[in-house]
């Protein structure tokens, strides 16, 4: 039954651009590791929030293949820019590779090195920032990132329902970790916050 309504409701979303098919296909075709890469429904969705944000500028903290980069690209301000931090070479050249072909070829800052490295040396305020690496370190880069958001700017963090694992009661390192960073937004009070059960689940909180 779920993946009919999944099927229906990629029926019913506007299409990508050919430059993400081309990315999500490659991706699919030749790594093991897919299930990284945003959907094609959580793509649209990213891409249909920073329309709505409108956001200057965007901090991606873990790049991958570049598809939600280019998600978040399709809805910058004018002069807007996303940055998008990765620590893997080899991944990064293929994202380098497919941003070239879009019209954001210049409107997207690829940084290779760790996040909790990189962060602290940022000086700029983002009006949206976007956590999709590694999961032990997700509540660290939220402490990192916050005080560089803009009061009103957003949040999400990708994968806070790691296939459902979070409601088990025996949660590995990678589980317990995602459950703690949910524990840890629904109490701070500097922000508002949902949790949207989209694909793997994308923890969204504005900060007041």
């Amino acid at each position: 039954m779920q993946d009919s309504w999944i099927n229906y409701a990629e029926q019913f979303t506007s299409n990508e651009s050919s430059v993400l098919a081309d990315l999500r296909a490659h991706c699919y075709a030749h790594y093991e590791d897919s299930s990284m890469l945003s959907g094609f429904v959580q793509g649209r969705i990213l891409s249909m929030f920073s329309h709505m944000i409108r956001p200057k500028l965007v901090l991606e903290i873990g790049t991958y293949l570049g598809y939600s980069a280019l998600c978040f690209a399709e809805g910058l301000a004018d002069g807007g820019k996303v940055i998008t931090l990765d620590i893997q070479e080899d991944t990064n050249k293929v994202a380098r590779s497919y941003v070239e072909k879009t019209a954001y070829r210049r409107r997207i800052e690829f940084i290779l090195g760790s996040g909790t490295d990189i962060i602290p040396n940022l000086s700029e305020t983002f009006d949206l920032v976007f956590i999709d690496a590694d999961k032990p370190n997700y509540s660290k880069y939220y402490d990192l990132v916050f005080d560089k958001v803009r009061p009103g700017g957003f949040i999400i963090a990708d994968n806070v329902l790691w296939s459902g694992k979070v409601l088990d009661e025996v949660k590995d390192e990678n589980t317990q970790a995602l459950h703690e960073y949910n524990q840890k937004i629904l109490a701070d009070n500097r922000v508002e916050n949902v949790l949207f059960p989209i694909r793997d689940g994308l923890m969204i909180a504005r900060k007041k």
